[in-house]
């Protein structure tokens, strides 16, 4: 029997991260190991720290699930055994993959845990899930490129207890699903293995067959034109549609993305979905909120996608390749101290007497001046200036452990 309300999926790129999303919301988080995820720049995990987030997250009953997507080489097979021999003791509640030969590997392995296709995979008709489903998948994750509709299609042609998760929110790639080859021909660093450079955020020249060496610069305007740049994907105003196709996970990108994202995004889908499955009247009532909320983190404007019908011009981004950033990640508290102020590891600097935002986990935003700051021994400072500093701040305020610092920058 399907569940009814999906599962809110969140990315975490370290420990400190996987336990914001997991306080400010998700149902489900996925993280990537030190071998075989295709975030080979995120920080990813130990298995140490793996062990520890697992034992987080189930306390506070939310899953994780382990990516071992890449495309695996003859080199790999060996080293992928014993991975999967490291996850049978680890016990995630799932493994994210997408090569045939891999997932055959984890199955012999690690029988007892559930095994998910990952979008690499490109799924995108019933047939190809009615596969994985004989294969022994429990679940698997459609390729971005389709439609709502389709999506619903697959839904009716698919046993109910195979599970559909699909990207809703963050970044979209140029190349089908994520199997783009500019990276690794341009800087020989291979976006299947987890190294990928994102070349579809550069700019191009174009060259004319005839006149070798010349380049004719694609212009936009005075900073030239970013042609494969597409804008972020965001369906939160788009809930019941997604209920109603049948996606029984709703999962948001971004393992390489900061706390400050992952807690904003994790928050305003969390509010969504409970608002919609509590009255359906009170979530339209509250899209504006919603989507002023989801921009609080950095994103590259917003976009539906392939959701409804093929994209057009106005998914891409011609005229820049930067973020939107209308609020700044200052860090994240942690305990208090004898003296009654709270710690936390700066990872912006603010100043004393300045206005920021604590960003509570149950939806509160609360301004606050800083009052004071010392450094680890207690001496007083007027500012923290270097990155990562272990500092104590008093804001006047009682405050929760990982409760977020951010403050709004002017436009």
């Amino acid at each position: 029997m399907r569940k009814e309300r999906p599962e809110l999926l969140i990315p975490a790129s370290n420990l400190e991260v996987l336990k914001v999303a997991v306080t400010y919301g998700a149902d489900a988080v996925y993280i990537g190991g030190e071998m075989f995820s295709l975030r080979a720049k995120a920080k990813n995990f130990s298995n140490a720290d793996m062990k520890e987030g697992i034992a987080f997250a189930h306390t506070h009953d939310t899953k994780v699930y382990v990516t071992a997507n890449i495309t695996a080489h003859n080199r790999d097979i060996d080293a992928c055994y014993k991975y999967f021999e490291e996850m049978k003791e680890i016990k995630p509640d799932a493994l994210i993959i997408s090569d045939p030969g891999v997932f055959m590997i984890a199955q012999e392995v690690c029988p007892e845990i559930d095994l998910h296709i990952s979008t690499q995979a490109n799924n995108v008709n019933y047939q190809t899930y009615q596969f994985w489903h004989k294969q022994g998948a429990t679940r698997v994750v459609s390729a971005r490129e389709l439609s709502i509709k389709e999506i619903g299609e697959i839904r009716s042609h698919i046993p109910d207890e195979l599970e559909i998760e699909t990207f809703v929110h963050g970044a979209m790639c140029i190349s089908y699903s994520g199997r783009c080859l500019l990276s690794n021909y341009f800087t020989g660093r291979d976006a299947n293995l987890g190294a990928c450079t994102h070349p579809c955020r550069w700019k191009y020249y174009i060259s004319e067959e005839s006149r070798p060496g010349e380049y004719l610069p694609i212009e936009e305007n005075e900073r030239g034109t970013y042609i494969f740049n597409s804008k972020d994907l965001c369906m939160i105003e788009h809930i019941p549609d997604i209920v109603k196709a049948g996606i029984d996970s709703m999962k948001i990108e971004g393992r390489m993305k900061t706390a400050l994202y992952v807690a904003t995004v994790a928050r305003t889908y969390r509010q969504a979905l409970d608002d919609y499955f509590t009255d359906p009247k009170l979530y339209e009532s509250r899209i504006p909120y919603y989507k002023e909320e989801i921009a609080k983190c950095t994103y590259r404007q917003f976009t539906t996608g392939f959701f409804y019908g093929p994209t057009t011009h106005d998914t891409q981004i011609y005229d820049s390749n930067t973020y939107v950033r209308e609020y700044t990640y200052l860090g994240l508290i942690g305990e208090k101290n004898e003296a009654g102020m709270y710690g936390l590891e700066q990872r912006n600097k603010f100043s004393v007497g300045e206005e920021i935002e604590v960003m509570k986990p149950n939806g509160e935003n609360i301004l606050a001046t800083v009052k004071a700051i010392t450094d680890e021994d207690g001496n007083a400072m007027e500012s923290c200036p270097h990155p990562k500093q272990k500092i104590f701040v008093d804001l006047g305020m009682e405050l929760n452990e990982r409760d977020l610092l951010r403050r709004k920058e002017e436009a």
